[in-house]
């Protein structure tokens, strides 16, 4: 499939972004390819009946059976946890970590090939305020998987949901041209920790572990 057509610019260039929703079939692409994609669209939360949103500016990509990084590595298989990775494409693998922080991740690639993009950060865009105080601090609104999503407001019961309706979108943004792109291994994570399957935006300061 060819790379989606995105408005050449930016947040603060004066332009606005594309409101079309994204095809699914962007979605049902290899996990790395749509990791990449993603940076520069926007996820955007009404959980609660509150507008908050943001530019993706960090990924990391999951394989699934093959991955020893992934919830749904062949030792681990399918499980009640994990169900979501299975498809179909576009919908929300939502899950917490610590007992306490909750992440969510863009299920990709075919129908019963798991495979998921973490989103690592945002940069704020609409509803500071809110997050703010979802977040009870200032610093690193959405800076990282746990804060992106307490800044949202997106917890478990957004198991499953469809990325391309409301209460939790992910749309059309800018681009990020290549040179703009950063890749590394996956942060976190014990195996495979040296694949290159995170991407983010250079220089952007919403990026997390930088």
């Amino acid at each position: 499939m060819a790379p989606r057509s995105r408005p050449a610019a930016g947040p603060g260039t004066g332009s606005h972004p594309d409101e079309r929703p994204f095809p699914i079939a962007f979605f049902a692409r290899p996990v790395e390819v749509v990791a990449r994609e993603l940076l520069g669209a926007r996820l955007v939360s009404t959980v609660g009946g509150v507008l908050t949103s943001g530019m993706i500016v960090e990924t990391e990509a999951y394989h699934g059976l093959d991955d020893p990084a992934s919830h749904a590595a062949t030792r681990t298989g399918r499980t009640a946890r994990n169900a979501a990775m299975f498809g179909p494409p576009g919908r929300a693998y939502v899950y917490r970590i610590y007992g306490m922080h909750w992440c969510v991740n863009v299920v990709t690639g075919a129908h019963g090939d798991p495979q998921a993009v973490l989103l690592r950060a945002l940069d704020p865009l609409v509803g500071q305020e809110a997050m703010h105080s979802r977040r009870g601090r200032a610093a690193g609104l959405a800076s990282g998987p746990g804060r992106l999503c307490q800044a949202l407001g997106i917890t478990g019961a957004l198991y499953g949901h469809d990325l391309r309706r409301s209460p939790l979108e992910v749309r059309l943004g800018w681009p990020v041209p290549d040179e703009r792109v950063g890749v590394s291994g996956r942060i976190g994570v014990k195996a495979a920790a040296d694949w290159p399957h995170r991407f983010f935006v250079l220089g952007n300061p919403a990026v997390s572990g930088r």
